[in-house]
């Protein structure tokens, strides 16, 4: 028995495996998720489903003024019929005509991604401002840092949160709107004696339009950089009201140039700063705001498919100078933002 005791006290006492980076990283972004869920999550669900609301509405309301109108639609210029008889109409329609019914079907699916993305860029915005001043407002911050987390680590989280995790969220949210859309139309559709798998459920249209929202993330992420760098570091920095100092700033510096034309140096207007400094620092979240410098001939010279001439010329945002240097100055505000939070104590 004692010889059992003293060859456990002999043996080598196995240390304890550092949790992997990786894991750490995935833990960091679980806590994110979940502390933030309402405006991650529900935030896109509450206005793709108010949005879906108001289109039920419309289209209630316009179903109640067709069956109460008493006009004629002539079709064709050949003969007319009363009431809307969507076969009657598309079995006399030309294939250019189907053509552009097509397109405005698409259009108007992919519109229907609108809110769950504009609401995307708010969630993003706020996010990033409130996230780093929070965690000191309330004193949270003094629980993490006992954690074996590095600072470093758990910015970077914040950081593809809201780069990565808020805007695919919103993304497949959007597409999930667009499906429900098209349910919609598709039981007007079937009221007025129309085909909906033929006229509004293509594969090709949906499959084009759910690609080209995916397509957009790498694209979000880089042009976003500048602003969720920029949003970070006044969370990090502010003592209070980080809102303000984040508007503020870029404000009056835009003010600060235009009154004293600092951009003849440069030979560029005053107009430029205001577009591609202030404008995208403080509007660099929302999607869709880079088309401020994609080559949009692309769209009408491209011998590709209507929707891959989207992407391409989307992508055309990636040869731009301005992307590619705010990317640059957000690694570097988020840097600062790291550091800052090593040190920054508002006691």
């Amino acid at each position: 028995m004692n010889a059992t005791f003293e060859a456990a006290e002999r043996a080598p006492v196995k240390a304890a495996t550092p949790p992997h980076t990786t894991h750490k990283l995935k833990l960091l972004l679980k806590r994110e998720f979940w502390e933030h869920k309402g405006g991650f999550f529900w935030a896109p669900i509450w206005a793709g489903g108010i949005s879906l609301l108001l289109t039920l509405m419309g289209l209630i309301l316009g179903e109640v003024a067709l069956r109460n109108s008493s006009g004629k639609i002539q079709v064709d210029g050949h003969f007319s019929v009363n009431g809307l008889d969507l076969s009657t109409i598309t079995s006399h329609m030309s294939p250019s005509d189907a053509e552009q019914l097509a397109g405005a079907v698409s259009m108007s699916t992919a519109s229907a991604m609108f809110w769950p993305m504009l609401v995307l860029g708010f969630v993003v915005f706020f996010y990033c401002l409130g996230t780093l001043f929070d965690e000191r407002k309330d004193r949270s911050v003094l629980f993490w840092k006992s954690l074996p987390v590095s600072d470093r680590d758990t910015v970077l989280a914040k950081v593809l949160s809201a780069l990565v995790v808020a805007p695919t969220i919103a993304m497949v949210i959007g597409i999930a709107c667009m499906l429900a859309f098209l349910l919609l139309l598709s039981v007007f559709v079937l009221i007025h004696h129309g085909n909906p798998l033929t006229l509004l459920w293509s594969p090709s249209n949906l499959l084009a339009n759910a690609g080209v929202v995916l397509a957009a993330i790498p694209l979000y992420a880089l042009w976003a950089l500048p602003s969720v760098g920029w949003l970070l570091l006044c969370s990090a920095w502010s003592k209070s009201k980080p809102f303000l100092w984040a508007i503020m700033i870029p404000v009056f510096a835009g003010v600060f140039v235009t009154w004293f034309n600092l951009m003849h140096v440069f030979n560029l207007g005053s107009s430029w700063f205001w577009k591609n400094v202030v404008a995208h620092l403080l509007g660099g979240v929302f999607p869709g705001t880079w088309f401020i410098v994609t080559n949009t001939d692309a769209l009408t010279s491209s011998d590709f498919p209507k929707h891959l001439a989207v992407v391409q010329s989307m992508y055309t945002a990636f040869a731009a100078p301005q992307l590619w240097v705010g990317a640059v100055a957000g690694i570097a505000m988020i840097i600062a933002a790291i550091r800052l939070r090593r040190w920054r104590d508002d006691n």
